[in-house]
């Protein structure tokens, strides 16, 4: 195998490790934008839960004022049999039929807020099923994608085994460094030069001196004799006769 080949080889993998890395960083987000779903609902299902506490807080409002109220009435009453003049009694019976218009008032306030209450219930209902609903489908989907991260981390750890594997088969540190240089700028690093004389990189048309050397380079592999690094002008690719 000559040098290029093997930096060809290096390359296919390389390119998959690539691949792999940019869907590993991709896949949490996807996993944030599909949690993100469930904001509509979770914020439905708030706001339900807060009318119907408000709903529940003024049934119970009511009721604590109409117990008070009836606890007061009682006061009154007991307070007015032991009255001795008609006059004190008068007075006594139109505090207790004050208190007691207050008193139908705060049971009519109770009978209301209790009218509203099932419909309170029945929203907050709504909304947690629309949110068991929800979750449930992006609880599976965000299944799926950890299941898709442990995978591409399973075969992104074979690469970068095969990886090293392969970089051994680059023969010549002065390939290798040019490579490992260029590979973190521009990417792909090795470019077919085509029979027009083009590089397959940035398309830029190459000098006759670059498709002797890359023609003169394959020869020299082919014979087992050494290479040489024929970059292009423009991108700097390593350049290679197919």
């Amino acid at each position: 195998m000559t040098i290029i080949e093997a930096l060809v080889d290096l390359q296919e993998v390389d390119g998959r490790i690539r691949e792999l890395e940019h869907e590993l960083k991709d896949l949490p987000r996807r996993k944030a934008l599909e949690t993100a779903r469930l904001s509509g609902a979770i914020a439905d299902l708030q706001a339900a839960k807060a009318n119907q506490e408000y709903a529940s807080q003024r049934v119970k409002g009511y009721e604590e004022d109409a117990q008070a109220l009836k606890e007061k009435i009682q006061k009154l009453k007991t307070t007015q049999m032991g009255l001795k003049t008609n006059k004190e009694y008068q007075d006594f019976s139109i505090q207790i039929d004050l208190v007691s218009h207050d008193l139908e008032a705060a049971e009519n306030n109770q009978i209301a807020a209790m009218d509203d209450l099932p419909s309170a219930e029945a929203r907050t209902k709504d909304a947690q099923d629309r949110y068991d609903a929800e979750k449930g489908g992006v609880d599976r989907f965000c299944a799926e994608l950890d299941e898709r991260i442990a995978a591409v981390k399973a075969e992104l750890a074979e690469c970068q085994k095969e990886r090293a594997e392969k970089a051994k088969a680059v023969s010549d540190p002065k390939f290798m460094l040019y490579y490992e240089r260029l590979r973190l700028k521009r990417w792909p690093v090795l470019a077919a030069l085509t029979h027009d004389g083009v590089c397959d990189g940035c398309h830029l048309v190459q000098p006759p001196s670059v498709g002797q050397l890359a023609d003169a380079n394959a020869k020299n592999g082919e014979a087992g004799k050494p290479q040489s690094i024929v970059a292009c002008t423009m991108c700097g690719r390593i350049l290679y006769r197919i």
